[in-house]
């Protein structure tokens, strides 16, 4: 994460839906704002987050009254990718019923906050020929909202990793800004091996030695804004790659398989092994005061579904500028 120089949402208050680990709420916290709420479904990552902010967020969100929830300014939301069911021409509220951003909608048509933040996969523009953006955008407006998407990769912010979202910014109608713009892309500066552990006892368990491990003989002497592939292990699948630290790390992932499942194989000591859970985190913006979870299987999953919390606070600076007019 980055250092904040400024305070632009001191005093304001905001929630945190579909809150996973907690990126947002880091991000909004390094800002000035207050958590009022937290909601997250999954047990094992509600422990995480009482550790790390000492409240366990309030489960399915599609039992919760919205009329129960705290006022705040901003909502923030991270909420899952699925379908609607598109009806006539309506392709609004109505449209996004049975849907959990059915349930992002109906807290704000009941609590009205000054600023709806909300993030998903980059599959998520294209979803149904465009159709799911469509309704998201035509749900906000009918709510009485602006509408700002943009697809953003962190590495352009930061943070060597190749990871795609779509991060949405709606403002209410009546509130006073200047011209929102979404953050500048930045030249990238630090590489894999900028955020590996020095602590080898940490990740000996992690190296693989197999007599299927085929390299491609390139110099690892060059450094790149996107990942090296270096050698394969097996026939070379999702989870069978291997990439030089001097490049970017491969997009994580929560579920898929192969023996770097989540983080990919990278070259390290001359010996290839997948990312140890502190090394995802690091990749993933949290500070190294950040608890993760006992258990690396959960660890590696919940960090797949997380958020990078650079890029949270980058588009936050500029939502803060945007309301100083």
């Amino acid at each position: 994460m980055i250092t904040v120089d400024k305070q632009y949402f001191k005093g304001w208050k905001f929630i945190d839906l579909f809150a996973g680990l907690g990126g947002f709420r880091i991000a909004l916290e390094s800002l000035g704002a207050e958590c009022v709420y937290s909601n997250e479904w999954d047990v094992p990552v509600q422990k995480v987050y009482y550790d790390n902010f000492g409240d366990v967020p309030e489960g399915d969100i599609t039992k919760v009254d919205e009329k129960t929830i705290p006022d705040h300014d901003i909502l923030c939301a991270g909420f899952p990718c699925q379908a609607f069911s598109i009806s006539g021409k309506q392709r609004g509220f109505e449209d996004s019923r049975g849907t959990l951003f059915f349930d992002v909608a109906r807290i704000v048509k009941e609590k009205n906050p000054q600023i709806v933040f909300m993030e998903n996969v980059k599959n998520f523009a294209t979803h149904a020929g465009g159709k799911t953006l469509e309704v998201v955008k035509a749900t906000m407006e009918e709510l009485g909202y602006t509408f700002n998407q943009r697809v953003l990769n962190s590495v352009d912010y930061g943070i060597p990793q190749k990871r795609e979202r779509i991060y949405m910014v709606c403002f209410r109608n009546d509130v006073i800004i200047k011209n929102f713009i979404f953050p500048k892309a930045m030249k990238l500066t630090k590489h894999v091996e900028d955020y590996l552990l020095q602590n080898s006892s940490l990740t000996e368990d992690l190296y693989v030695d197999r007599p299927d491990i085929y390299y491609n003989y390139l110099q690892d002497n060059v450094y790149s804004n996107k990942p090296i592939r270096l050698g394969i292990v097996n026939k070379g699948g999702q989870g069978e790659r291997i990439y030089s630290t001097k490049g970017i790390a491969i997009t994580f992932s929560a579920y898929g398989g192969g023996v770097f499942a989540k983080t990919g194989g990278y070259l390290i000591n001359g010996r290839p092994r997948k990312l140890h859970p502190r090394e995802c985190a690091r990749l993933m913006g949290y500070p190294d005061s950040y608890k993760i979870s006992e258990k690396s299987n959960q660890a590696y999953r919940q960090f797949g579904n997380s958020v990078v919390i650079d890029v949270l606070q980058y588009i936050g600076i500029e939502m803060g500028r945007a309301l100083e007019v």
